[in-house]
């Protein structure tokens, strides 16, 4: 029953399509599920302690790097059936030594804590994300990819929206703390869904016997080297770059605006825990009826170039009106398609590299790349307020880049669809 109505709406050919594709949009679900329970706390954390946010990205990166050498080291090492289920394990173990220092802690190290947990989360956020698609982009095809990728990215959202409802009903009830050990429910769920992709599913377009039992090829580095000498994949580092600049920009003026109009972080957490609520129905939205349809009618590069225009003409109108609800409106659309249409679409650039680059250089531009871009983004924002700017001036000042980064987008799904047609079983 179930199966004929999503055949309504989806176009998948087989029993093992239908049957992988629930169990992708399951593991997604429940690491989403688990990062929105996190999300509103790391967000309030950062409306408190806005002043040094700039700082705490700095932090980021420098921890992003040693983790991205780290993971791709295990990852040369381990098949991806032990490597991936290892990664949301060490996360669990780390949210549970969270728990215990703000129980057993003094109040004083409070502050230490929100902002050692800033950094965590933050790491967190982008790797368990990345290594999600990157098992994802390992079993599928690019065919496949854009057929299917739109509705696994449902049980993302809708992991989102549980994870969402869950925080803006218990944050105004419970401590705070114990939002952390729920949020190791899902994710030691997510690590049973893995497992199940990684026994039922080869590697792909790569038809190699026995490939997926296998450590991947090279070493810690080498993921970060291909991406340097690969234009197709600097052109994504590029795309993923631009991106972050346009979440930072939006992301510091939520702070200040936010904080400005709301002195209960209660308050805040669950006015941040709505937003996210709606952005994620939005996203479903765009998920179930759209992404899939857009791609085939438009190409992957138009796809990815809708909300970088989307974001041009929102910073523009931020610029005029540089209010709460202007922002919370640019944030929502932003928000909504990057993850209805543009996160689809950019993972299945990925369907067409090797594996050790689906992995390890993709963990690198995700990870790595990311915060470098927030970080940079970060400083960029500091200092243009330090000069006096006003969030309307910044906002004009991150208009045209936006149309850069629709460019860009255009730009690397020309070139994903042409590696697309050499590859003979996509």
């Amino acid at each position: 029953m179930i199966k004929s109505q999503l055949a309504r709406l989806i176009d998948f050919r087989n029993d093992q399509e239908f049957r992988g594709m629930l169990q992708a949009a399951a593991y997604g679900f429940c690491i989403m599920f688990s990062y929105y329970i996190l999300r509103a706390v790391r967000d309030e954390i950062s409306a408190a302690d806005r002043g040094n946010l700039q700082i705490l990205w700095t932090a980021v990166f420098v921890v992003m790097i040693f983790a991205v050498q780290g993971y791709s080291w295990v990852a040369s090492r381990w098949s991806r059936g032990v490597f991936v289920p290892f990664v949301n394990r060490f996360f669990i173990a780390c949210l549970i030594a969270f728990w215990a220092s703000l129980v057993f802690m003094p109040e004083a190290a409070r502050p230490w804590i929100d902002r050692v947990f800033y950094v965590w989360t933050s790491v967190f956020a982008l790797f368990v994300v990345t290594v999600f698609w990157g098992l994802v982009a390992d079993c599928f095809t690019n065919d496949q990819g854009k057929r299917l990728f739109g509705f696994i990215a449902i049980g993302s959202s809708v992991g989102g929206i549980v994870g969402s409802a869950v925080t803006s009903v218990l944050a105004v009830r419970v401590e705070v703390f114990f939002l952390l050990l729920i949020a190791c429910v899902p994710l030691e769920a997510a690590s049973w869904f893995a497992g199940r992709l990684n026994r039922e599913f080869g590697t792909g377009d790569v038809r190699s016997d026995g490939e997926a039992a296998r450590p991947l090829a090279g070493n810690a580095w080498s993921g970060m080297k291909a991406v340097f000498a690969s234009p197709y994949l600097l052109g994504i580092a590029t795309f993923i770059a631009l991106m972050t600049f346009a979440s930072t920009i939006l992301y510091f003026a939520q702070s200040d605006l936010i904080y400005a109009a709301m002195t209960d972080r209660g308050e805040r957490t669950a006015f941040l825990a709505r937003m996210d609520l709606v952005v994620n129905v939005l996203t479903i939205l765009f998920e179930v009826y759209l992404t899939a349809r857009i791609i085939k009618w438009l190409g992957v590069g138009w796809t990815l170039a809708l909300i970088p225009i989307a974001v041009a003409i929102g910073f523009a109108a931020l610029g005029v009106h540089p209010t709460l609800w202007t922002l919370v409106i640019v944030q929502v659309v932003y928000r909504a398609g990057r993850y209805g249409l543009t996160k689809p679409a950019r993972e299945v650039l990925f369907t067409v590299v090797s594996r050790e680059e689906k992995y390890k250089s993709k963990a690198f531009i995700d990870a790595a790349v990311y915060r470098g871009g927030d970080l940079v983004s970060g400083w960029v924002y500091a200092g243009a307020a330090a000069i006096g700017l006003t969030i309307g001036s910044i906002a004009l000042f991150a208009a045209p880049i936006a149309a850069l980064w629709a460019m860009v987008a255009l730009g690397i799904g020309r070139r994903g669809e042409a590696l697309a047609a050499e590859t003979p079983s996509s």
